[in-house]
C-alpha cells in the first residue's frame, strides 16, 4: 500500500470538507459600544485599527451589501458584544432585510455577555433643589430629600405627556420604575356623589355622563398651585379604568371638575381613583415630578443617587420589523421605551427568544399577521400595558397564523393602564400559548379572540386583583369565535374586588364552542364560567377551594336578551362571518341552526368528569339547569391527591375518580422548562401575598 498517496489524498478530502463547513456557515459580524461604522464588523484586530461596528444599522446594512453581491448564501450572525447601547432611532428591518429558511439572518448577544438596548437617556447630574418657590411647594422631609436634573442641558426636549399611551415619558432608577408622583400613595380615594346633570341608570346603577363630583376630606385644597392635575380612575365599572385631566378644584364646595373627553361609561358614587402629576405630592421615596414648562425633572431616590443609574425614556419603540422573514433576536436585554418595545408586522418566521424586555411604557412584543412568528423564553416584567400581542390568520378561510409564545415568564404587566392589557392578547386564528408563567398583573392575564387557538400547560395566578367583572383568561360576545381549546393549565390564586369580582376561565357573554379540560383551579374563585354560552365543554378538570367550581348562566334570555334579538351584536357577528360555506360549514356545524333554536339559550354545554373538592361545586342558573348535560363528576368526595397540603394534585393510584374515566393531567408539563433559549432559569415564583 502506498500510505505516502494516501495520506496525500486523505489531508485533501481533509481540507475540501473544511472549506466546505467554512462555506456553508453563515457570516458573522459584531457590534461593540466600542466599536466604529468605518470598520469592518469583526473582531478586534488592533494591529490593523480594525474591529467591530458600532451601531445596529451599520451591521444591517452591511448584510444588504453581502446579499446584493451574493456573498451570504448560509445567512449572517450579528453578534453583539456586552455593554449598554442608548439608541438614537429604533433599529427597523424591512423585507430586504430578510433571511430565509435554510439562511436566516439572526442579531444575538456575544457569547454569555449582557447586552442592553436602551430607548432611554442616561441622566447623570442632579442636584439639591434650591428654589424657595419649588422648596415652598415640597413637604419638609421632601426639601431635604428631593433633586432636580435639567432635561434640557441632557439634551432632552421631548417631555412627551402625561397619560397618552406610547408618549409617556418615564423615569427608571438602578432598574426599577420610579412612580409619578401621587396620591394617595397607595391604593384609591373614592368618588363622594355625582351630580346627576345627565343621569342615567345601568343594570339597576345609578350614575352620571359629566365629569363632575364631590370628594371627601381636604386633601386636594393643597393642589391650587398644580399646572396639570390628572386623576386616573375606575370610574364606573371596575373593569373599565381611565386618566382624566383636572379642569377645575372647587376646594370649598369639595368639587372636582375634569375636562372632556369624559370617560365613555360615565361615573357613579364610591368608585376608585387616584391623583398624579403634583410636585406637592412629591413625597417619599421612588416618586419624581417633571415641570414641563422648564424641563426640569424632580427626583427623592429611593437610595443615593450615585448606587444606581437613572434614565428617562424617550423612543417610541426598539426595533421594528416590517414585512421581513427568517429574522431572529436572541438573549438581548430591551428597556426604557415609551411605546411598544419589538413591533413585527406581516413577514413570516421572526423569533425573538431568550430576551429580557423591561421598564418600558407600552407592550414588550406587538405581532401583527404574517405567519409562524415566536416569542420564546423572554423575561417580560414592567410594562406600562400588556405582555405579548399576537395576531394573524384569515378567520374568512380559517386559515391559522401559527404564531407561537412559549416559555416565557410575563409578570408585573398593566403597571400604568391597568385594564384589558392582558400578558398576552390573542385574536385571529391558530395561535399557541404553550408552558408560560404569568402572575402579578390587575386585569386580565390571557385575552383571546378568534378561533381555533391552544392554550395550554401555563401556569397563572395573583392576577384580576385590582378588577372586577373580570377573568384570568377572558374571551365574549361572539358566537363565531369557536374552536380554541384550553387545556393542562394551572389557575390559582385570583381573587378580586368589585361588583362581581374574579373568574378564572371566563367565557363572556355567550362566548361558544370552547373546551375546557385537564386543567388545574386551585383558591380560583368563579374557576369554570360560561356565560350564557353554547356548546362549551368543561371536562376532566380538578377544582380544589373554587367559589363555584362551575356557572353557567342563561343571560341570553335574560338581561343580555337585546344583544341575541335579530338586529343584535350577536347575529350581526354570525353574519359577518361565512358560517354556511365551507371550512365553516364542516368545522362548526352548530352555527347553521343556531339562530332556529332559541339562539339566547345555553344549549349544548356539557360539565363532564370533573373533581372538585372543598368550596362550592357549581352555580347553575335555574333556567340553564335543564340545558346542561353533567354525568360523572366526582363532587365533595376525597380524590386521594398525592399532597394536598403542598398543592400536589396529583391523584394516587386509588383515586375513585379513576373509576369515572378520569384522564391522568400532565402536571409535570406545566409551566416554564429548561433550555438554551430560557433567558434566566431557574424561573423564581413569588406571591403578591401569601396565603
Amino acid at each position: 500500500m502506498n500510505w505516502e498517496l494516501l495520506l496525500q489524498i486523505l489531508a485533501l478530502c481533509l481540507a475540501a470538507a473544511c472549506a466546505a463547513a467554512i462555506e456553508s456557515t453563515p457570516v458573522d459580524l459584531y457590534i461593540s459600544p466600542d466599536g466604529d461604522d468605518t470598520w469592518s464588523g469583526r473582531l478586534p484586530d488592533p494591529i490593523a485599527d480594525d474591529g467591530p461596528f458600532a451601531s445596529l444599522e451599520r451591521a444591517r446594512d452591511e448584510i444588504r451589501t453581502l446579499r446584493k453581491s451574493g456573498r451570504l448564501p448560509h445567512g449572517a450572525v450579528v453578534h453583539l458584544r456586552g455593554g449598554r447601547y442608548e439608541l438614537d432611532r429604533p433599529f427597523a428591518l424591512t423585507a430586504e432585510d430578510s433571511g430565509s429558511s435554510e439562511a436566516p439572518v439572526t442579531y444575538r448577544a456575544y457569547q454569555d455577555e449582557k447586552v442592553i438596548l436602551s430607548g432611554g437617556r442616561t441622566i447623570p447630574d442632579f442636584h439639591p433643589v434650591k428654589d424657595p418657590a419649588i422648596l415652598d411647594r415640597l413637604s419638609e422631609e421632601a426639601r431635604k430629600n428631593v433633586l432636580q436634573a435639567d432635561l434640557k442641558t441632557a439634551g432632552i426636549d421631548d417631555f412627551g405627556t402625561v397619560a397618552a399611551p406610547s408618549n409617556r415619558l418615564e423615569l427608571f432608577f438602578a432598574g426599577n420604575p420610579m412612580t409619578l408622583s401621587r396620591w394617595p400613595d397607595e391604593g384609591f380615594a373614592t368618588v363622594d356623589s355625582v351630580f346627576a346633570e345627565e343621569p342615567f341608570k345601568v343594570h339597576g346603577i345609578d350614575g352620571d355622563r359629566v365629569g363632575k363630583f364631590t370628594y371627601a376630606g381636604d386633601r386636594p385644597s393643597r393642589w391650587s398651585r398644580e399646572p396639570d392635575v390628572w386623576l386616573h380612575g375606575y370610574w364606573f365599572w371596575d373593569w373599565a379604568d381611565q386618566p382624566q385631566q383636572v379642569k377645575s378644584i372647587d376646594s370649598e364646595e369639595r368639587t372636582i371638575e375634569l375636562e372632556k373627553p369624559y370617560h365613555n361609561y360615565g361615573y357613579r358614587p364610591g368608585q376608585r381613583f387616584y391623583a398624579l402629576n403634583l410636585l406637592c405630592e412629591l413625597d417619599r421615596p421612588g416618586e419624581w415630578y417633571l415641570d414641563r414648562r422648564t424641563g426640569l425633572l424632580y427626583f427623592w431616590p429611593p437610595e443615593r443617587i450615585d448606587t444606581g443609574r437613572a434614565v428617562v425614556s424617550i423612543l417610541s419603540s426598539l426595533i421594528t420589523v416590517e414585512n421581513a422573514s427568517s429574522t431572529d433576536f436572541q438573549h438581548l436585554h430591551l428597556e426604557a421605551t415609551r411605546g411598544t418595545t419589538i413591533t413585527v408586522n406581516n413577514g413570516t418566521d421572526v423569533r425573538i427568544s431568550g430576551c429580557t424586555i423591561s421598564n418600558v411604557g407600552s407592550w414588550a412584543v406587538r405581532v401583527d399577521g404574517g405567519g409562524r412568528h415566536s416569542v420564546v423564553g423572554c423575561d417580560i416584567y414592567q410594562t406600562g400595558e400588556g405582555g405579548i400581542s399576537l395576531s394573524g390568520g384569515d378567520r374568512i378561510t380559517l386559515t391559522p397564523a401559527d404564531h407561537l409564545a412559549e416559555n416565557n415568564h410575563i409578570r408585573q404587566f398593566g403597571r400604568t393602564y391597568r385594564t384589558y392589557r392582558p400578558a398576552v392578547g390573542v385574536t385571529g386564528v391558530g395561535i399557541r400559548i404553550a408552558h408560560n408563567l404569568i402572575h402579578d398583573g390587575p386585569h386580565n392575564a390571557i385575552q383571546l379572540s378568534g378561533n381555533d387557538h391552544l392554550i395550554e400547560f401555563n401556569e397563572i395566578y395573583d392576577v384580576c386583583y385590582e378588577t372586577g367583572d373580570v377573568g384570568a383568561f377572558y374571551m365574549g360576545r361572539d358566537w363565531t369565535a369557536r374552536g380554541t381549546v384550553i387545556r393542562h393549565n394551572f389557575f390559582h390564586h385570583i381573587r378580586g374586588p368589585g361588583l362581581h369580582g374574579a373568574m378564572a376561565v371566563y367565557l363572556d357573554d355567550a362566548a361558544s364552542g370552547i373546551q375546557i379540560t385537564g386543567n388545574i383551579f386551585y383558591r380560583a374563585s368563579r374557576a369554570a364560567f360560561i356565560g350564557g354560552g353554547r356548546d362549551n365543554l368543561v371536562a376532566n378538570n380538578i377544582f380544589v377551594d373554587c367559589e363555584p367550581s362551575v356557572h353557567v348562566d342563561a343571560r341570553g334570555i335574560g338581561w343580555m336578551a337585546y344583544h341575541v334579538e335579530a338586529d343584535g351584536i350577536m347575529p350581526e357577528r354570525l353574519a359577518a362571518m361565512p358560517y354556511r360555506e365551507e371550512p365553516w360549514r364542516s368545522r362548526y356545524p352548530q352555527l347553521l341552526t343556531l339562530l332556529d333554536d332559541e339562539p339566547g339559550a345555553p344549549k349544548g354545554n356539557v360539565v363532564r368528569r370533573n373533581i372538585s373538592i372543598d368550596g362550592r361545586w357549581s352555580d347553575i342558573q335555574e333556567p340553564a339547569v335543564l340545558l346542561v348535560l353533567q354525568e360523572d363528576n366526582l363532587i365533595d368526595q376525597d380524590p386521594h391527591f398525592v399532597d394536598r397540603e403542598n398543592s400536589d394534585f396529583r391523584l394516587r393510584s386509588d383515586s375513585p375518580a379513576w373509576d369515572l374515566g378520569f384522564q391522568e393531567i400532565p402536571v409535570d408539563r406545566i409551566g416554564p422548562y429548561a433550555d438554551i433559549t430560557r433567558a434566566t432559569w431557574p424561573v423564581a415564583k413569588r406571591r403578591r401575598t401569601e396565603d
